[in-house]
């Protein structure tokens, strides 16, 4: 909040009077007693956010468990026998990787043939920690992309971890940051390389640069040597979309140069840049979400059904192949390939175009494989189904544009990460593989449905021990939001439970993976159920999981914890509103939760497209019904809650658990909270930070439930 403002001045004298006023009942357009704790970083919030803090530590890192925790998820995170994840271009691994010896982290690379060694000798870039220190700014790794000679690269640096970052030019020979090279100061940019000497740019350019979601509207061609200031404009979006951004895509193809104009959060228009700076729409639908080229073929997928103009109907779902260049350089008529099209129970989860093939990890019922699309000579495309374990998760680490390698990933709920080389021919093979984290012999992943109130069947993972008798303490985690899936997963994502399996597995405790609506589960079709005024639903999806838990004797209510992260933290703030009786405790970390004023802060208008915009009457009464900091109600019990945020989050900002703590507290309801200054919007900039969260988590989590070692009832099978 811009509290400069004169508007949001009055606004806020306001509220620091009614706050010294004690808690007050509040309606949805009455002063907000708690409006002082958004400005972010502002003395008097910090020094509230410090004394939850500390009141939270002493509840907490007291307790003999956290250090355990802390211990192991650290260890596991710092882990020497971890798989380096490849990112590959033009026959080059790249990597970034932490660990105790390298905090901030390391930025490295080998050729492909080194990387499929069991001890390969990488070749360090940028070591973050130095450059930390050597320019005394808390800079964590945001990505880099080189250009097509591969000399030079962009390198992305955050303050702290937020989304706004720095692009700086490196050279990967000397390396060292290119001195009058390509830069950009700390913005919400996006930049990509034309050729080895100019880039697209979207970046703050200044007032009336940036749409009211905060991201770059204009794109500008720059070359070596120009200033900023001479770089000419190709490209100007509205100010009431949410983004203009460039992307380049290289291959033995040539260059597909774009610009996407984001329309909505979901929607965009594509553009090819022409080479003297022209741009030019191409025909494809505002639903298409561009994968990548594959010998000269754009690649997407399709949100919405869909019709060509003169041609057959393209179901939403699709994965189709529209021969991009042909359509520019050669002003042929648009022309489009359906690769595939799932069911209505399976969705297609990752795409990596590569030189020769398009892959995709497609899952049936939330367990995935790898198929491999090749074009022909005859313009139809062969699908194979490449020999991946079955019964996990398939993923796909990289793919090469320029060579034939591909990289694939498997894993589930109880095997660990196992990684692949695929070259084009025969079968993948096995390379790389993670050690058991915890003993999974005594434990099993079933897999269950649940009826929502609208009777839509709900899919859930259980993982628990297979001889538990009785109820035991049980996570319950899901997310419902953005088309995002929630595939099986080895415990080692630090967006999601992390090392669940010592910390809690072994303990005795379940957890429960929810794949409720909003995510991408089952396609397009399953997130847009669950779009604006229906986002109960996610919430009815939710709390019938929670409730066919207890009705199965996995949990008694007050054995069960919810936890959800972002768009998460609403979903688990709103059922736990809705229906306290349900949940025994919740763990609610960096979360949107006011959603009346959601569209004001961080990148909130971006998500107009997935919430709808409070300031449309109809949308705002739809809305209200839902919002858990509009409907606390006083005299009612809420589960015990902790909520987790970060002060350099500025995508969703920490206001919101803020404020929600706060009314909580002022309503003398069960509440901790803690504010990390570092980790933008995510888990934490570093290890020990990840750490830190997740054994806070664990740790109130057993306290409220009951999870204690040697106490959780063991036995028989049910």
């Amino acid at each position: 909040m811009n509290l400069r403002n004169p508007c949001l001045q009055l606004v806020a004298a306001i509220a620091l009077a009614g706050a010294a006023l004690g808690s007050v009942q509040l309606t949805p357009d009455s002063p907000d007693p708690w409006l002082w704790l958004t400005d972010i970083h502002g003395a008097r919030p910090l020094a509230w956010a410090k004394a939850q803090n500390a009141k939270t530590f002493g509840a907490l890192q007291a307790d003999p468990e956290y250090r355990r925790d802390y211990d192991a998820i650290l260890k596991l995170l710092n882990a020497k026998d971890r798989i380096p994840m490849p990112g590959i271009e033009n026959g080059v691994v790249f990597n970034f990787w932490q660990d105790g010896a390298h905090v901030r982290g390391v930025w490295r690379r080998m050729s492909a043939a080194d990387y499929a060694r069991a001890q390969p000798d990488w070749d360090v870039l940028l070591d973050v920690d130095g450059l930390d220190a050597t320019e005394h700014e808390p800079w964590v790794w945001q990505g880099a992309q080189c250009a097509p000679n591969m000399k030079r690269c962009l390198v992305r640096l955050s303050p702290g971890g937020g989304d706004a970052s720095a692009v700086r030019e490196y050279d990967v020979a000397k390396k060292a940051f290119v001195i009058d090279g390509f830069s950009l100061p700390v913005a919400k940019s996006d930049a990509a390389w034309l050729d080895d000497n100019t880039i697209l740019v979207g970046s703050d350019f200044g007032p009336g640069s940036m749409t009211t979601s905060g991201y770059p509207r204009f794109v500008k061609i720059w070359h070596r040597g120009q200033p900023l200031s001479a770089a000419k404009t190709i490209f100007a979006g509205k100010n009431s979309d949410v983004a203009s951004r460039p992307t380049v895509f290289h291959g033995p193809y040539g260059i597909v140069p774009l610009v996407e104009r984001g329309l909505t959060f979901f929607t965009s228009e594509f553009y090819f840049v022409t080479p003297d700076g022209r741009t030019v729409k191409l025909p494809l639908p505002p639903g298409a979400n561009v994968k990548g080229v594959t010998d000269g073929n754009l690649i997407f997928t399709l949100r919405d059904d869909w019709t060509p103009k003169g041609g057959k109907p393209i179901a939403k779902g699709s994965l189709v192949a529209f021969p991009v260049l042909d359509f520019v350089k050669r002003k042929t008529s648009p022309t489009y390939t359906v690769l595939t099209t799932p069911d209505a129970r399976a969705a297609i989860e990752d795409v990596a175009p590569g030189r020769d093939a398009v892959y995709a990890s497609i899952f049936a019922n939330v367990t995935g494989k790898i198929h491999e699309f090749r074009p022909s000579a005859a313009a139809a495309w062969t699908d194979t189904i490449l020999g991946l374990p079955p019964g996990g998760s398939t993923h796909i680490a990289d793919a090469d544009a320029w060579t034939s390698q591909a990289y694939f990933s498997f894993e589930s709920f109880l095997q660990p990460v196992t990684l692949y080389s695929y070259m084009g021919r025969t079968a993948p093979d096995r390379i790389k593989s993670e050690p058991q984290r915890f003993d999974a012999r005594g434990l099993v992943s079933d897999q269950f449905e649940a009826v929502s109130a609208d009777g839509t069947k709900i899919p859930y993972f259980l993982i628990h021990s297979r001889t538990a008798k009785g109820p035991v303490p049980t996570i319950l985690y899901s997310y419902g939001g953005f088309e995002l899936s929630l595939e099986p997963w080895y415990w080692n994502d630090g967006h999601r439970p992390l090392d669940a399996g010592q910390t809690w597995l072994a303990r005795g405790g379940a957890i429960a993976v929810a794949n409720i609506r909003g995510g991408g589960e089952f396609g397009p079709a399953w997130h847009q159920a669950a779009l604006k005024t229906h986002r109960q639903r996610a919430f009815d999806d939710f709390e019938a999981i929670a409730a066919d838990i207890a009705r199965r004797g996995f949990a008694m209510a007050k054995q069960i914890g919810s936890v959800g992260a972002s768009n998460g933290g609403l979903l688990v703030t709103a059922t736990m509103v809705e229906r306290p009786d349900l949940f025994g405790a919740v763990v609610c970390q960096r979360p949107l939760i006011d959603m009346l004023r959601y569209t004001h802060f961080g990148a909130g208008a971006s998500w107009i497209g997935e919430y709808g915009d409070p300031a449309d009457p109809a949308m705002r009464a739809a809305i209200l019904k839902y919002s858990p900091y509009e409907n606390l109600k006083p005299g009612v019990k809420y589960p015990p809650v902790l909520f987790i945020t970060e002060t350099s989050d500025d995508r969703v900002t920490p206001v919101f658990a803020r404020m929600m703590a706060a009314k909580m507290e002022a309503m003398k309801q069960d509440v901790l909270f803690y504010e990390s200054l570092e980790g933008g919007h995510g888990p934490g900039a570093t290890h020990e930070e990840q750490a830190q969260m997740w054994a806070l988590s664990y740790v109130y989590l057993a306290q409220k439930l009951g999870l204690r070692e040697g106490v959780t009832p063991r036995g028989r099978g049910r």
